[in-house]
């Protein structure tokens, strides 16, 4: 969680402005990090539509990866102006929110399944990354720059991921589906 709630944002290259804050999604007043979270999501769910699942899984993968390095590069950067880990910079919402998604891909049957494993994961993952459990507090304080602003992240979209896997293989969405329709 940032530390940077009340300092006023200096001028930085435009470049890394647009990156970090995801075009301005950083920039939302109530809740910035689960705001893009929730876009991130909202992106998700476009490419599943738009994408057969192999390429979505490709795709979702490609999205993780370039994500962390791009959000370590750009966080880096953006700490010289901003401070350490600044509230707008929200890029590495985005990232655990696609890694939250990951236990979603390949799920056989109604696209109701798929979605609501990637809904479950981001929720997951926005009530860890806030609360910070489990050594995530520790990442948070303990290890700085943009690998600390991402790797908090990451370790919060882990536990996500692998709750939302649990969740997956227990087949719970069904039986909480069969419950509503019936």
């Amino acid at each position: 969680m940032s530390n940077n709630n009340c300092n006023k944002l200096g001028e930085a290259p435009w470049l890394h402005v647009i990156i970090s804050t995801v075009f301005g999604t950083g920039f939302f007043p109530w809740g910035p990090g689960t705001f893009g979270g929730f876009i991130a999501l909202l992106a998700w769910i476009a490419l599943y539509y738009a994408l057969s699942p192999l390429a979505l899984c490709a795709a979702t993968v490609a999205l993780v990866v370039v994500t962390l390095f791009v959000g370590v590069w750009t966080d880096n950067v953006m700490e010289r102006y901003w401070g350490e880990d600044p509230r707008t910079v929200i890029i590495d919402e985005y990232f655990g929110t696609w890694t939250a998604c990951l236990p979603a891909l390949l799920v056989d049957g109604p696209a109701y399944l798929p979605i609501s494993l990637a809904a479950i994961g981001f929720v997951l993952f926005r009530i860890i990354d806030i609360t910070k459990p489990l050594g995530c507090r520790w990442v948070d304080r303990h290890i700085h720059g943009g690998w600390g602003c991402m790797l908090d992240d990451a370790l919060a979209a882990a536990y996500a991921a692998a709750i939302t896997l649990v969740i997956r293989h227990t087949h719970a969405v069904e039986k909480i589906h069969d419950m509503i329709n019936n």
